[in-house]
């Protein structure tokens, strides 16, 4: 069944061709500001300034509907190249990428490139930064990669996220200061597409709201602030509530101290570990003693994980591409969008990796064998995940990429606002309009420092994320682009306006995103 999205309806409204759609707006209340075109001459300047001078690197995606096998399960999805995850792209900084998206879906789609500072035309948005990629056409992504890391692509289209469509990308450091013998990308993710439904589907039911589950449950917050579900069961999703409501997706129950209450809002049957059930895990093979970088990544739609190795120390080195003073751990939890590069000695034998699902019950699997031995039951939680358990605020940028002390040319404060009852998820109490992308945009210039606070005044954690940058976390945190908020938390974010264009903060809970917590960070001409 082919969907028809919000940004569909725009674009053909539109009639739009080209590339950059906006590039003159109108402002917040009413106003106006002449915008910085994502084709614009300061975007075109601001590349040239990008360290390039590498090799050119040419790479085909084909997006189509296709058959994946997880592991015992075939599923029908849609992938790049029938690969789950897709490709693996690897780079050194200074290379130009060049990305040949061929869409063979029955619907529009796009690739955005998690993480990088690129130029704000081949961010893959639709409306903001390009149209979307139609049924059937093509359209050719080039851009300097000039920062090492690990960083990821998925759609900026709906909730595509939440299908096939991702891989890791990453950008290697022709001077890397770490000493390791090996690596090994993890890409995490939760899964219902071809099990129990589509994520359009999911999304639907979801955007219903609570509104028409009172009959029963009279206990409901129905205002926008959520609600309190801790009487049924964590993981229950029966097919209707005493009102009748069909719920065949949303998730009742999942809550996490972690997290700081409401962990999630979809029932995924699935949870992956590099595209593998726990039943039939993918393996790592490797030397004892061998030193492993591991690169891991959140590509969930919905859930947070807490990773452990059993019987091993993590030490953690990046978070979302960036160095960190060094610190060992048992467990890493990882928000959707989310990065975590670490090192590892390893020991003799066979051992899980695994990630559980923060808050729903439920946990995804892969082994690492430098030897013989059994492996465990694909249910086996090992002790590290209730061990030292590293969250981002513990975290201290490394020296050598701190943001120096300035006090803030301009600050933007960002409200998290909606809930369950209405699924109505906002950014100021108002929900991103794709027929008017600019409308309360906040606006910053070139060359400012710009502080964005994030106050979290919803029932439920949001991992926040901001296109085309990187901010540090309070005065000496780690640099990151995604941060996960927790409720009623207050973060304040810091970021260098060194990268003109139209850029999207949203929150990467792709059915939050979708429902319309999104806003703009749009320079001023």
């Amino acid at each position: 069944m082919t969907t028809i999205n919000r940004r569909s309806l725009l674009l053909a409204g539109l009639g739009l061709a080209g590339g950059g759609v906006l590039a003159a707006c109108s402002g917040p209340k009413g106003g106006s500001a002449a915008l910085v075109g994502p084709s614009g001459s300061a975007v075109a300047a601001a590349e040239t300034k990008r360290a390039a001078g590498g090799a050119e690197r040419t790479v085909r995606l084909t997006a189509a509907a296709t058959p994946v096998d997880l592991g015992g399960t075939t599923v029908n999805t849609w992938t790049f190249g029938g690969q789950l995850p897709g490709q693996e792209i690897r780079l050194t900084a200074g290379d130009t990428l060049v990305a040949q998206l061929a869409n063979h879906l029955a619907a529009p789609t796009s690739i955005h490139w998690h993480g990088l500072s690129l130029r704000n035309d081949m961010d893959g948005v639709p409306p903001v930064t390009m149209r979307e990629v139609p049924a059937g056409g093509s359209f050719d992504y080039r851009f300097i990669a000039d920062r090492p890391g690990t960083y990821w692509y998925h759609p900026h289209v709906g909730v595509q996220l939440d299908r096939g469509l991702y891989g890791p990308l990453i950008v290697e450091d022709p001077h890397e200061p770490l000493k390791y013998d090996d690596e090994w990308v993890v890409v995490l993710d939760d899964w219902l597409d071809g099990v129990t439904g589509t994520p359009d589907e999911a999304f639907a039911e979801l955007s219903k709201g609570m509104g028409g589950m009172n009959h029963g449950m009279g206990g409901m917050d129905h205002g926008s602030g959520g609600m309190d579900m801790g009487g049924m069961d964590m993981g229950q999703s029966p097919s209707s509530t005493g009102g009748g409501m069909s719920m065949k997706f949303m998730l009742m129950g999942a809550t996490s101290a972690l997290l700081g209450g409401d962990a999630g809002d979809v029932n995924h049957p699935h949870h992956l570990i590099n595209g593998r059930l726990p039943a039939a895990p993918a393996v790592k093979q490797a030397k004892p003693g061998a030193r492993v970088r591991l690169r891991v990544i959140n590509a969930g739609g919905d859930t947070a994980y807490r990773v452990a190795l059993g019987g091993h120390r993590l030490t953690v080195t990046h978070t979302d591409g960036y160095p960190v003073e060094h610190q060992e751990v048992d467990a890493l939890l990882l928000g959707m969008g989310e990065r975590y590069d670490v090192l590892v000695t390893l020991q003799d034998g066979v051992f899980p990796l695994v990630s559980l699902a923060e808050g729903k019950n439920a946990t995804g699997t892969a082994l690492i064998r430098t030897g013989s031995g059994q492996a465990p039951e694909p249910s086996f939680r090992p002790t590290e995940l209730d061990g030292r358990l590293l969250t981002a605020d513990q975290l201290r940028a490394d020296q050598g990429v701190r943001l120096a002390a300035r006090t803030p040319d301009v600050t933007h404060r960002l409200q998290l606002t909606g809930g369950m009852a209405r699924y109505d998820w906002s950014i100021n109490g108002r929900r991103f309009d794709m027929n008017d992308p600019v409308a309360g945009a906040f606006l910053v210039g070139q060359g400012q420092r710009v502080r964005l606070e994030f106050t979290n005044a919803s029932e439920m954690w949001h991992p926040m994320h901001l296109h085309g940058h990187t901010f540090q976390v309070g005065d000496t945190g780690p640099r990151k682009d995604t941060v996960i908020v927790k409720p009623k938390q207050r973060i304040v974010c810091d970021f260098d306006a060194d990268n003109p264009g139209q850029w999207m903060v949203h929150c990467h809970n792709a059915y939050h995103g979708e429902s319309g917590m999104m806003g703009l960070v749009a320079y001023r001409a």
